[in-house]
């Protein structure tokens, strides 16, 4: 679509986004422009689902769209605009083979897309003259302007009576600007402004050459680089770092099977809480040990980065990879299982959670780590697949009410694990009906958590954990009624209905 074809839509999608969201929480407001954007989209044809990556990004952008209203989370909205942005950078160069691509041209076309609304601006014609011409043309009065203020001025400070009649029209002028401007609705014309800049970058198409070459050029096979002078120095520089990388695999896997086997036993079958807070046991080690296993990933991408994978002799290097690939597999799972105690002793928090989600996404780094050395697959199929991967799972994962999750599941398992009040104190309004318990509920609670957990910590008092949720409660009564359809959303309904009955 020609940028001049687009105006319109421009327009209608500024005063819509302003009406749908000035002086407006985000809600359904957002759920229902999604859904004309895309209607949008698909009336004028411009949603391709040709590839798995189209299929992917609008199936993406549209369920992150309902998850914002379903489950209404800072975590689900974050992901919904990552989505979106996806989606954007799909929209601009329908064949990209690369998420990572789609992000870097949506990025740019922030910027870029701005740039060639204003070059359509500049150029439209008015009265059969270019607006930038006719824009250029009227430079010719501003020197007159400019020497006519001079003089003024100076005849001003020169005589009393024309100074006073100046003065009285610059009163006059200052009188009128004032008036204009406590009329103004400044609130209103920024939030038009901005939504003038959404618009613009979601509707005006901007592929950027340089990114989509060089997404279209790359290849997921590795490519041999084949120097046929010096090939003596070649071929032994190749056993040199061939013997190198050998020993160094044959060393390095020693010493994470020790590892390994030590967590084995102490961590996966023999594990015993004393009642330690596990803060070392699993805060230090669980990030040295995936600090560990990314440099790993490196270690091998970094073997295996040329010709080496076409060495001959090359199956035993190969071998140890493996082996050392599997053994981070399985110092993975320990880390896993690490927070597994970590939460039957301490409950859950959006740490623990991430933890486990990143470390099944580092299981799959490395999986595909693996089939990039037996295939002779090229850095790009290591980006692509895993971009993939990251995409869907956040996608997939804004799906849950996190906090509402750890305060049924921390509540649910009081009588076992660590009842963290503090933390779950500052949880989102949503989950206030999961918060909110009856001293009769809370009694037995604490005395059993008292009993069990010496923890010295400045937690706040059963009393006082009780006031703020009563506090809490009120003002999110008050917030809601207040609210405007158009920032409705259904987890802070169903929590207002359960206070109302």
């Amino acid at each position: 679509m020609k940028t001049t074809s687009l105006l319109p839509a421009i327009c209608i999608s500024a005063m819509l986004l302003t009406g749908l969201f000035y002086q407006q929480g985000i809600g359904l407001n957002l759920l229902i422009f999604d859904t004309l954007f895309i209607i949008w989209l698909f009336i004028t044809k411009q949603i391709k689902l040709q590839t798995a990556n189209q299929i992917i990004s609008v199936s993406g952008f549209l369920v992150t769209s309902i998850f914002t209203v379903v489950t209404y989370s800072i975590y689900a909205y974050v992901i919904h605009f990552l989505a979106l942005f996806v989606f954007v950078g799909m929209l601009n160069y329908n064949q990209a083979r690369s998420f990572i691509t789609a992000l870097a041209i949506a990025f740019v076309s922030i910027l870029s897309s701005q740039a060639a609304f204003v070059q359509e601006i500049y150029s439209r014609k008015i009265h059969k003259n270019a607006f930038g011409k006719l824009l250029w043309k009227s430079r010719i009065f501003l020197v007159p302007v400019l020497i006519i203020t001079v003089f003024v001025s100076i005849y001003s400070f020169s005589n009393n009576v024309f100074g006073s009649m100046v003065g009285d029209v610059g009163l006059f002028i200052q009188n009128g600007f004032i008036f204009v401007f406590e009329r103004l609705n400044f609130s209103l014309i920024f939030t038009f402004i901005f939504c003038s800049f959404s618009s613009v970058f979601l509707i005006i198409r901007s592929k950027n050459t340089t990114l989509a070459q060089q997404d279209a050029g790359a290849n997921e096979q590795f490519m041999r680089h084949a120097k046929k002078n010096k090939r003596y120095f070649r071929l032994t520089a190749l056993k040199s770092e061939y013997k190198a990388g050998a020993f160094l695999l044959l060393v390095l896997n020693a010493l994470i099977l020790i590892a390994n086997t030590l967590d084995i036993y102490w961590v996966w079958f023999n594990f015993e809480w004393v009642g330690q807070t596990l803060k070392q046991f699993v805060h230090e080690g669980t990030y040295l040990l995936i600090l560990s296993i990314l440099i790993s990933i490196a270690l091998v991408l970094y073997f295996f980065r040329g010709n080496l994978n076409f060495y001959k002799r090359n199956k035993f290097l190969k071998l140890l990879s493996y082996i050392w690939l599997g053994q981070n597999a399985v110092l993975a799972i320990s880390v896993m299982i690490r927070n597994y105690w970590y939460i039957e002793y301490f409950a859950l928090a959006y740490k623990r959670i991430g933890v486990l989600i990143f470390l099944t996404l580092t299981v799959y780094g490395l999986y595909t780590v693996l089939i990039k050395i037996r295939d002779k697959k090229s850095a790009f199929y290591l980006f692509r697949t895993n971009a993939i991967a990251v995409f869907v799972a956040l996608v997939l994962t804004s799906a849950v009410p996190w906090d509402s999750l750890i305060a049924q599941f921390n509540f649910a398992h009081a009588n076992q694990s660590y009842l963290h009040l503090e933390y779950l104190s500052k949880l989102s309004d949503k989950t206030l009906p999961a918060l909110d318990r009856s001293a009769f509920e809370m009694t037995p609670i604490e005395t059993f958590q008292k009993e069990t957990f010496d923890i010295d910590h400045d937690d706040m008092t059963y009393g006082e954990y009780r006031i703020k949720i009563n506090t809490r409660t009120a003002s999110f009564k008050e917030k809601w009624e207040a609210k405007n359809i158009l920032s409705w959303n259904l987890p802070e309904y169903l929590a207002y209905k359960s206070f109302a009955k």
